[in-house]
C-alpha cells in the first residue's frame, strides 16, 4: 500500500494537531509505516468557517457518511469528542471494515466494551492511547510493556487542570475559587468545570486503565468519587505541616482477585513521586509484580501531545493493518468483575476537627477511635483565636483502618457533643505497595 488515506471527525484544536503532525512527520512516517500518509477528508459542523489553519488540501464535509462510508479511506480517526454521535460514527465505519483511531475518554469509559468487540468481531483496528494523559504512553506501557506482568496497581494524577488549581493553592496559598477563575482564563478549565473539578474526567479514564491493566469489565459506577471544590488553604497548611502533599488521586488497586477502584483528594508523602508533579502535568504511577515500581509522566493534554498519540495509534493501526492482524486489545476480559467491599479497603485518613476546648474531649475521641480498634498516627491540636478560648482544632491521622469502620467513626463524629464540626476528611496514601 503505498498510500495510507485518513478520514478525520473533528477538526478542532486536537483534529488540527493531528493534521499538523501527520503534514510536518511525513518522512518519519513513511519510515515507520512503509506508506505515504494523507488526511483526505474532515467532517466538520461548519464548511465555510474561517480557521486558523489551511485547509486547502483538505476536502471538507459536513456529512459523517463521507468520511465513514468512503471506500478509499483506511482508517478513521475521532476527535469530535461527544458520545453518542461519536458512538455511532464508529460502530458504522468498524461496520464498513474501517481502522479507528479516538482520544474520546468519555466514550471509552461509557461504551468501550462494546466497541472494541464490534472492531474485534470485523477485525479491525480500535485504539484509544489519547484519551488517558494526552501524550502519556500509558496505555501501551499497560497493554505491551507490562503485557507479561501482572498489575496490581495503578494510581496518577490523570487530570491536569485539577492539579493545577491544587499546585497554586498549596503554593500561593490561595482559595479555591480564586484559582479557578485564573485556571479558567488560562484555558486550563472549561467554563463549566464540573467534570473536572468533581473527578468525573478522572473516574472516566481510571475505568479505561482499571479495565486494561486489570483485564475486568469494570464500569464508572464502579468508581468511588469525590472532588476538589471542598479543599481549603487551611488543608494544605496542614498537610504540609505533617509532612503531606494534597493531590486529586485516581487510583485502581487489585487485592488478590478483588479490586478498589477510587478518585479523590489524597494526603501523599512530599517525598512520593507523584507529590512532585506539578500544575497541568500527569503521572500514572504503576505496580507490577514483576516490574515493580514504573511511572509515566509528561502534559496530560493540549492539542501536540495529544494529537502526538493519537498519531502513534495511527501508526500501530497501519502496521497491523499491513500484517493482517485484527483488533490489537483483547476485547473480553479474562476476570469477573469484583469489587472490594468497604471491609477490604484499607487505607488511613487524615482528619480535621473543630472541638470543644475543655476536660473530658480527647477522652471522647479516643474512645470512639478505640471502640473501632483505629490508633492514632499523629495528632495536632492548636487553639482557635476567639475571646473565650473554649475552642480548638485538632487534626488526626489514623493508623490503617478499613473503610466501613472509618464511615462509621466520621458518622459519630458528627453527632459528638464535644464536635462542633468536622471540617474535613481524606485519604492518606504513599509507602511501599503491598
Amino acid at each position: 500500500m503505498e498510500q495510507i488515506n485518513i478520514g478525520l471527525l473533528g477538526l478542532g484544536t486536537v483534529g488540527s494537531g493531528v493534521i499538523q503532525i501527520i503534514d510536518e512527520h511525513q518522512q518519519e512516517l513513511q519510515h515507520q509505516t512503509g506508506s505515504a500518509v494523507s488526511v483526505s477528508k474532515v467532517l466538520v459542523n461548519n464548511k465555510t468557517k474561517e480557521r486558523d489553519m489551511d485547509t486547502s488540501h483538505l476536502i471538507l464535509t459536513e456529512k459523517a457518511a463521507d468520511v465513514i462510508e468512503d471506500p478509499e479511506i483506511d482508517v478513521v480517526i475521532e476527535v469530535m469528542g461527544g458520545i453518542t454521535e461519536a458512538r455511532d460514527y464508529i460502530l458504522q465505519a468498524i461496520q464498513n471494515k474501517k481502522h479507528v483511531v479516538t482520544a474520546n475518554k468519555d466514550l471509552m469509559a461509557l461504551h468501550g466494551t462494546e466497541l472494541l468487540t464490534k472492531a474485534e468481531e470485523n477485525e479491525c483496528c480500535l485504539f484509544y492511547e489519547a484519551s488517558v494523559a494526552g501524550g502519556i504512553p500509558v496505555i501501551r506501557g499497560i497493554t505491551e510493556g507490562l503485557a507479561s506482568d501482572r498489575i496490581t496497581q495503578m494510581m496518577g494524577i490523570v487530570n491536569g487542570t485539577t492539579n493545577y488549581i491544587l499546585t497554586k493553592m498549596a503554593q500561593e496559598e490561595r482559595d479555591y475559587e480564586e484559582v479557578l477563575a485564573e485556571a479558567q482564563e488560562l484555558g486550563f478549565a472549561e467554563s463549566d468545570p464540573t467534570s473536572d473539578v468533581e473527578g468525573l474526567d478522572a473516574a472516566r479514564k481510571i475505568a479505561i486503565l482499571a479495565r486494561l491493566g486489570f483485564s475486568m469489565n469494570v464500569e464508572l459506577d464502579d468508581v468511588e468519587l469525590k472532588g476538589i471544590t471542598t479543599v481549603t488553604t487551611d488543608d494544605m497548611d496542614y498537610c504540609n505541616q505533617l509532612g503531606y502533599t494534597l493531590k486529586l488521586i485516581g487510583l485502581a488497586k487489585r487485592t488478590e482477585e478483588r479490586v478498589e477502584l477510587t478518585v479523590q483528594p489524597m494526603l501523599l508523602p512530599n517525598d512520593h513521586p507523584l507529590a512532585s508533579v506539578q500544575n497541568e502535568y500527569n503521572a500514572v504511577y504503576v505496580h507490577g509484580e514483576a516490574v515493580g515500581e514504573t511511572m509515566f509522566y509528561g502534559p496530560g493534554a493540549g492539542s501536540l501531545p495529544t494529537a502526538t498519540a493519537i498519531v502513534s495509534d495511527l501508526v500501530a493501526t497501519i502496521k497491523n493493518l499491513k500484517l493482517g492482524a485484527g483488533s490489537g486489545f483483547a476485547s473480553r476480559p479474562l476476570h469477573t468483575k469484583a469489587i472490594q467491599a468497604n471491609e477490604e479497603v484499607l487505607s488511613k485518613y487524615f482528619l480535621r476537627l473543630q472541638v470543644k476546648d475543655e476536660t473530658g474531649t480527647f477522652d471522647d475521641l479516643t474512645s470512639l477511635f478505640a471502640k473501632e480498634d483505629v490508633g492514632f498516627d499523629k495528632l495536632l491540636q492548636w487553639p482557635l483565636e476567639e475571646e473565650d478560648n473554649t475552642t480548638s482544632e485538632v487534626v488526626i491521622i489514623t493508623h490503617m483502618t478499613n473503610r466501613a469502620a472509618y464511615e462509621r467513626i466520621y458518622q459519630e463524629l458528627e453527632n459528638m457533643d464535644v464536635v462542633l464540626d468536622v471540617k474535613s476528611s481524606y485519604r492518606v496514601e504513599g509507602g511501599q505497595v503491598s
